[in-house]
């Protein structure tokens, strides 16, 4: 519905117009003000989308009606209407932005052509202005989806240097440098938060939201220049924590990992975030990984971060040999520096919940806890530890042999057949039913390339077969084969095939002339 406002300090001129413009602009919504100063208060009431303005009136006229509305609200378009047709009018009406101008008397024909063609300029752009919205929401929407993609190539091992830049691009946000990582763990049944949580990070305006595995949200925070790492931390971590009242925030915790600068960095920083948060019981719900427990004595914090990444990537490979061999050297190496055997179970414990972390994230169920070792010497140490150990590798076991042989054709189908859409890690593994971390890994594993890579492959594909039709514009083959952004589908192109977009298809379209 469209709203107008008629201006005039006669109300017979007011009420004419009014009839004219109800009889042939049924669906209009129609006010009337007697004077500039009446016109002023009623547009900020009443919003009209377009106001017929006299300019001779007592008190405020016309003109300084205009520039004082115009001010408040510049989307509102004037038609100016006056008894005076002199340049000066004329020329001040159209600095103050006035689409139209009408001199009395006036026909009623063209009044009705006036309005009417006001009328399709405000119509054409409020379509526009909708068209604008729906294509930001649906941008809105797959920006979301980049974002967490790009926080699962970041911290779990699998960035592909052709297109993190570019969906980096796409989220519009500078990559900072110094960076850390906050894990948030939910209890279960809590996935409802992921939204609030995310509007959350988004009015904070500084971090990305990763997608929830299991009972962890992992969020990759861009530390603000003249803001300390710990009080940046605090503050988002209370406002996260808001969200939930006091009597419900059993499970809730928030680990919070040191700032690094590289990208290699920020995996350590993902590690450490979850090693703060192994605690949940403590009576703050949030940590920083630096407020730790002191290692035990003869074990440095450098060595200490060398086990932990060497668990991470050993058992995101399935190499539990290895894990077992440095679990032994973990243990010889605290034997052989006198520490005490209380220490050594905590920091074997710590090592074990960092397995456990990984399997979850891999869509592993692990049905019972971890219980501590009630170990009394190093001898029995290594056997609990050892118990432990093969129990986790039991699991991981079993969740394989649930597999069906053929998973990744599953997956690579599913690819091909939703690739015009804004599909992500997080979509395919509830298609698939399987973690999306695990989804990545077995894919880079078998494939050789990430899903990403997969999926542009496919869209690219389908880009080349829609350019052999002439009528199809460029534009159109970004969207129909799921971008978004014409330029971003014209880098992507031009990465995986060596010429633009315009450059294949002219030499396609001329190899066929020759045909």
């Amino acid at each position: 519905m469209i709203k107008l406002l008629v201006v005039d300090d006669e109300q017979i001129e007011r009420d004419a117009l009014q009839v004219i413009l109800e009889r042939n602009f049924p669906g209009l919504i129609i006010k009337q003000a007697k004077n500039g100063r009446t016109a002023v208060e009623a547009a900020a009431e009443f919003q009209p989308d377009l106001v017929m303005m006299d300019i001779q009136m007592p008190g405020m006229n016309g003109l300084d009606a205009i520039e004082k509305i115009n001010h408040d609200f510049p989307h509102i378009k004037f038609i100016m209407i006056t008894a005076y047709a002199t340049f000066n009018y004329a020329h001040s009406a159209l600095k103050l932005g006035v689409i139209d101008y009408m001199v009395k008397p006036t026909k009623v024909r063209d009044i009705v052509e006036t309005v009417g063609k006001a009328l399709n300029q405000i119509k054409e752009q409020q379509r526009l202005k909708e068209a604008d919205k729906e294509k930001q929401e649906t941008l809105q929407k797959a920006m979301s989806v980049f974002e967490t993609d790009v926080v699962t190539q970041l911290l779990f091992d699998h960035v592909h240097e052709v297109h993190l830049h570019e969906l980096v691009d796409m989220l519009n946000m500078e990559m900072i440098e110094e960076k850390f990582v906050m894990s948030v763990m939910l209890p279960p049944g809590s996935e409802s938060y992921y939204s609030a949580i995310r509007e959350k990070i988004r009015k904070a305006g500084s971090g990305w939201l990763g997608a929830l595995y299991g009972r962890q949200l992992p969020i990759i925070v861009f530390k603000k220049q003249g803001q300390s790492h710990r009080s940046q931390a605090t503050l988002l971590a209370k406002e996260i924590l808001k969200l939930v009242q006091s009597d419900e925030d059993a499970g809730w915790f928030i680990g919070i990992g040191s700032v690094y600068r590289s990208l290699e960095e920020i995996r350590q920083s993902y590690q450490e975030s979850l090693l703060a948060a192994r605690d949940l019981s403590l009576p703050v719900k949030y940590r920083f990984y630096s407020d730790l427990p002191t290692l035990a004595p003869g074990f440095d914090e450098h060595t200490s971060k060398q086990y932990e990444k060497q668990f991470f990537d050993y058992i995101r490979s399935g190499d539990w040999e290895e894990v077992q061999t440095i679990m032994n050297d973990l243990i010889d190496g605290y034997e052989k520096d006198g520490s005490e055997l209380l220490q050594t179970q905590q920091r074997l414990m710590e090592m074990l919940w960092i397995i456990s972390q990984v399997l979850s994230e891999m869509g592993v169920e692990i049905d019972s806890p971890l219980y501590p070792f009630k170990a009394t010497d190093y001898r029995q140490l290594r056997a609990e530890a050892s118990h432990v150990l093969e129990r986790l590798h039991q699991y991981s076991q079993k969740h394989d042999e649930k597999l069906e042989a053929n998973t990744i054709q599953q997956i690579k189908q599913y690819i091909i057949e939703h690739a015009y859409q804004d599909i992500s890690l997080e979509e395919i593994g509830k298609v698939i039913g399987l973690s999306p971390i695990y989804i990545s890994k077995i894919f880079k594993e078998q494939l050789g390339v990430n899903y990403i890579h997969f999926l542009t492959e496919c869209r690219i594909e389908k880009a080349k077969k829609l350019m052999r039709d002439p009528e199809k514009s460029l534009k159109e083959i970004t969207f129909e084969v799921g971008y978004h952004d014409p330029n971003y589908f014209s880098k992507v192109f031009k990465k995986m095939c060596q010429s633009s977009p315009t450059e294949y298809r002219k030499n396609l379209l001329e190899n066929k002339k020759l045909v």
